[in-house]
């Protein structure tokens, strides 16, 4: 039977390290990335059969890779490991295709049963974040969405906006013409009922996208 194969990504690199020395003796670490974009970019390349990931994340934040990765790779699974204890955010995190949410806290054990668990087609989610009601939440959280979601290309652009990008250099990096990128940030600050950059910005760190 051949190793599962597992792709990580989280910005500390000293964190991967030593997350692929405890996951190595059992599995097939294939590759490492610091940031979404990458990660997004070479995930179809690799076709591991899990991916371990952050949510904050530069250039792109783990939602967003996350999405793009279940778009390219269905049978891929995704288990977020974070920091992030929002209730809401994990529910986005499900909704995009998550198979399991762990947080940096918890025991080395909790994340091999997240692996086990998706790797038979099922969920799993830190009882951190449930206080205990695992199986109930899990089901609810896919569905439930912040009425402060916004879309994928939405995040896109706002990451890169507070990451300090241009217009013209996120509508390169994204594709889209620089007049496309001020659509999305004039739409996103009227969906959030925001007045300024400022507040956008804080959206931003508030929502998990970039770290304060």
């Amino acid at each position: 039977m051949n190793p599962i194969r597992i792709v990580l990504a989280d910005d500390h690199c000293l964190f991967l390290e030593t997350l692929k020395k405890f996951l190595e003796p059992e599995f097939d670490v294939v590759a490492t990335f610091n940031n979404g974009y990458a990660l997004m970019r070479g995930v179809p390349l690799l076709k591991p059969d899990l991916v371990i990931l952050d949510i904050c994340m530069p250039l792109m934040n783990g939602l967003s890779a996350g999405q793009r990765i279940k778009q390219r790779l269905p049978g891929t699974k995704l288990i977020y490991l974070t920091m992030n204890m929002d209730r809401h955010v994990a529910a986005e995190a499900f909704r995009v295709g998550a198979s399991g949410y762990v947080v940096k806290s918890s025991a080395g054990s909790e994340l091999g049963e997240a692996i086990r668990e998706a790797l038979k087609n099922k969920t799993y989610i830190t009882p951190l974040i449930t206080e205990g009601k695992v199986a109930v939440t899990v089901k609810d959280l896919g569905r439930k969405r912040s009425p402060n979601t916004l879309t994928l290309r939405q995040r896109e652009v706002l990451q890169l906006l507070v990451e300090g990008h241009s217009m013209k250099e996120v509508g390169f990096m994204l594709n889209v013409s620089p007049r496309t990128v001020a659509f999305h940030k004039y739409t996103m600050m009227s969906h959030l009922h925001l007045k300024s950059s400022a507040e956008l910005i804080h959206f931003a760190v508030k929502d998990s996208l970039i770290t304060s």
